[in-house]
């Protein structure tokens, strides 16, 4: 039970990202340079304890023992559900387990599940509570609110009564996605808070952080961890402890890590892929022209070919 407080304040935490942090690039991020603890995608509660979805839900939970600390993200709207999955997870060696309760997606949203359970607290605080049953660490990934910045106070004050293991919030509405700034300024008022209703929480900060030198200031006023998402696709080497510049060489062997992992794993379809060329193939002399030809490509092969010709 004492996951979370093996880590010393400062710690850092890949995001975890749909359709990005999946078990190739996190090993790329790792080769780059490791945070101290992985996440894993998103995955459904109703996934998994459905026959239809177990196969797809455990290909979520793949990892590779180079890769702990990791920590299962899941996510849903039923109790029993998160029950059972937790379950399964600490049968699988897992340490801890995380809810999803910040997913801005639509569809998501739509079935009152991520984002969605900021509209329903009492529903939520019983999700945490069937999954402590389970007897793993129990951490929750949230927004600020629904729809204003001020309905902080009391949706994390409902989260922070049920005491769980470590609390994220990344800090925006739902409403807001990405398209404002992070609201640090909250960051005093919620380590109060926090250190009012369950001083054994364990607290990270997430939204617009780069490095970790970003968040310095907030580790001394009180913050425990921080989690970078977006920041991993400018600089893939953003956990360096001892930051510097790389070379498009380096780069260059990353995104053939990238592939080689991709292949390795056999994940599919091959299109998906491409979202990540940017991160490996960007600020430097011809970069766009390059990267204009990898996505024109149709196959790792062909891709390979190219990066083998620079």
């Amino acid at each position: 039970m004492d996951f979370w407080k093996k880590f010393k304040p400062g710690f850092t935490i890949l995001a975890p990202m749909e359709g990005v942090t999946d078990i190739a690039f996190r090993q790329v991020v790792a080769k780059a340079a490791r945070p101290d603890i992985f996440y894993t995608e998103f995955t459904n509660v109703n996934s998994y304890t459905s026959e239809k979805g177990r196969h797809n839900a455990l290909e979520r939970f793949r990892i590779e023992e180079s890769e702990q600390p990791i920590v299962p993200q899941i996510w849903g709207t039923k109790p029993e559900m998160f029950v059972e999955t937790a379950v399964a997870l600490k049968e699988m060696d897992f340490s801890a387990v995380d809810i999803n309760m910040g997913c801005p997606d639509r569809h998501v949203v739509a079935t009152g599940g991520g984002s969605g359970l900021i509209r329903n607290p009492e529903l939520a605080r019983q999700i945490i509570r069937a999954t402590k049953t389970a007897g793993l660490p129990v951490s929750i990934k949230t927004r600020l609110g629904y729809t204003h910045v001020d309905e902080w106070k009391g949706w994390l004050s409902a989260l922070l009564a049920e005491e769980p293991a470590a609390l994220t919030v990344h800090l925006r509405t739902k409403k807001e996605m990405s398209k404002v700034g992070a609201h640090y300024e909250l960051i005093p008022d919620i380590i109060a808070l926090k250190n009012q209703i369950s001083p054994g929480t364990v607290l990270i900060i997430n939204g617009d952080i780069e490095k970790p030198s970003d968040a310095q200031k907030y580790i001394d006023m009180g913050v425990d961890g921080i989690m970078i998402g977006r920041g991993v696709f400018h600089n893939p080497f953003c956990f360096e402890k001892n930051p510097r510049d790389h070379s498009r060489g380096e780069l260059i062997e990353l995104m053939k890590c990238h592939l080689d992992l991709y292949e390795k794993y056999n994940l599919s379809p091959y299109d998906p892929l491409k979202r990540f060329f940017k991160i490996y193939i960007n600020n430097f002399p011809g970069a766009s022209e390059i990267r204009d030809q990898l996505m024109q490509t149709k196959t790792i092969s062909e891709a390979r070919q190219i990066l083998e010709s620079l």
